[in-house]
């Protein structure tokens, strides 16, 4: 049986507890293609059911809803079912299990979780904001990962006087920081009248980027493994002046 949900932790928590005893269970966020003969079923988000299955998973481990979290953000196509036999088997074991890496679906989670987390950590080096009209900040990215929310914090803390917007455009949506309040919200494309002083920062950014390069010494592989490619094209350092 094929267990659709809507991807949030309420429906993923509530498909497992459907899913739970079906030995042939797979969970999938979204819609997915059925094969021939495959039976499915629509697991609509129970909150309080949700909320029962959140507490007995906490009790037996205080960190699995925090590494659920990450699971549900993963763009890894295979990140449902990756997620689904993690906590079966937390919940077969009764305690943790992310130090068994004997186990395959601990391996699994443990890679999906460590890819998220680290986009996470590149991202608060590679994203790269621009100054609006309005004074506001606007940043453009196109991450792995369904991260955006998750990068507030970081730039709160860094710029608490200045409001934000962190746009994911592949997914269009945005985290939004208003100066006092954080939220998320649709944002399929974002028109920005940018500042007067905008262009004059990002020529002082090209600048010194080209000031400090050493084109015979460039060592481009190198680069790459440091500065994915994918991210280059929201680098305003990496466009030429």
């Amino acid at each position: 049986m094929i267990y659709f949900y809507d991807g949030s932790k309420t429906a993923f928590l509530t498909a497992f507890l459907a899913a739970y005893r079906d030995e042939d269970a797979r969970l999938v966020s979204g819609r997915g293609q059925l094969a021939l003969g495959q039976e499915s079923v629509f697991v609509r988000p129970d909150p309080e059911r949700a909320r029962r299955a959140e507490e007995r998973f906490l009790a037996l481990d205080k960190d699995c809803m925090r590494e659920l979290g990450y699971l549900l953000r993963s763009g890894d196509p295979d990140r449902d079912r990756t997620a689904f036999r993690y906590f079966r088997l937390i919940a077969a074991r009764g305690c943790p299990v992310r130090g068994m890496l004997t186990e395959d679906d601990v391996i699994a989670a443990t890679e999906c979780i460590r890819r998220v987390t680290f986009e996470i950590h590149r991202m608060h080096g590679f994203l790269r904001f621009m100054e609006s009209a309005s004074g506001a900040l606007y940043a453009p990215i196109s991450p792995d990962n369904d991260i955006c929310d998750l990068l507030v914090p970081h730039f709160r803390t860094r710029l608490p006087q200045y409001p934000f917007v962190i746009h994911d455009v592949a997914r269009k949506k945005a985290a939004v920081y208003d100066g006092s309040h954080t939220f998320t919200a649709p944002l399929e494309r974002a028109e920005v009248a940018l500042s007067g002083d905008e262009a004059a920062w990002q020529t002082l950014w090209k600048r010194y980027y080209k000031s400090v390069n050493i084109p015979s010494r460039e060592r481009l592989k190198q680069m790459r493994g440091y500065m994915p490619v994918r991210y280059w094209k929201f680098l305003p350092e990496k466009f030429g002046l």
